[in-house]
This record gives structure tokens, sequence and C-alpha cells, in this order.
């Protein structure tokens, strides 16, 4: 299960504790994570200051994003 806030669509990060979106201040739900969107369990996302999980990067630079 993922966290992810309903007006901006940011992804928390497991470990962060919040009520409310530290990005807009919306409400967060819980959806079940699409496991071929994560190919790689064992890595870890990178997660900014106020606990949002930041999108994987390509090796060669830019954002990886679902199609």
């Amino acid at each position: 299960m993922e966290r992810i806030c309903i007006q901006c669509h940011a992804v928390l990060a497991q470990e962060t504790e919040a009520d409310w979106c530290p990005a807009c201040g919306g409400a967060l739900i819980e959806r079940a994570s699409n496991p071929a969107l994560h190919p790689t369990a064992a890595a870890r996302p990178e997660v900014d200051h106020r606990g949002i999980a930041l999108p994987r990067r390509h090796a060669l630079g830019g954002i990886i994003t679902p199609q």
C-alpha cells in the first residue's frame, strides 16, 4: 500500500507520518501499489525533506514515468 495525495498526487514515503499532504495540504488516501511500476523492490525511493518519494531517474538522466 502507498499513500497518495488526492489533490497534487504526491506519493509519500512509507516512513513519513502525516495526516495531510506536506506539499499542498490535501487529504491522503491509501492505494495498492502496482508492482509493474516498481521492478526493483529492494531499491528504496529517494525522499525529499518533506517526506515525499521522488520519481525514479534513468541512469542517463531524466525521470522515468509510467505510460
